[in-house]
């Protein structure tokens, strides 16, 4: 039997390099690289929450190396926001399906990011060093 390939974890918000949660993902996960997903993205104060409708969400796209991480990342996120699988697009144009957390919680203080991008809206103090992985992609 095979063995069982990686799952794939598209972050968009407070996960990413640089940011105050990253630290969650830095020791079970290898960034692969910069991706899109369909969506909108809302400025919720000290988080962003992606929701439907037209347009992009640009993010960072990781390679779960523990197993155990899912559960660790469902319990940090908290019950506003729901796991689903989704279609990513790498930066190379290439797709996969991965995690995110799409946001389900009250929009009434929300305000909508344009583009998509988070790091325009609230950039990062500063981005560490984090694990790649330059061998094979993931991607083919």
């Amino acid at each position: 039997m095979p063995p069982q390939a990686s799952a794939l974890l598209f972050a968009y918000g407070t996960l990413m390099r640089g940011y105050a949660l990253h630290d969650v993902l830095a020791g079970g996960a290898t960034f692969l690289g910069i991706g899109s997903v369909s969506g909108r993205l809302l400025d919720l104060g000290r988080y962003p929450g992606l929701v439907d409708g037209g347009g992009r969400v640009s993010g960072e796209v990781y390679r779960l190396d523990d197993p155990e991480l899912l559960p660790l990342l469902d319990r940090q996120e908290g019950y506003n926001f729901d796991r689903r699988r989704a279609m990513v697009t790498l930066a190379g144009g290439r797709r996969a399906r991965a995690w995110l957390y799409r946001y389900r919680g009250p929009r009434a203080r929300a305000t909508l990011i344009p583009d998509g991008d988070y790091r325009r809206v609230r950039p990062a103090a500063a981005r560490p060093a984090t694990r790649h992985s330059p061998g094979r992609s993931p991607w083919r």
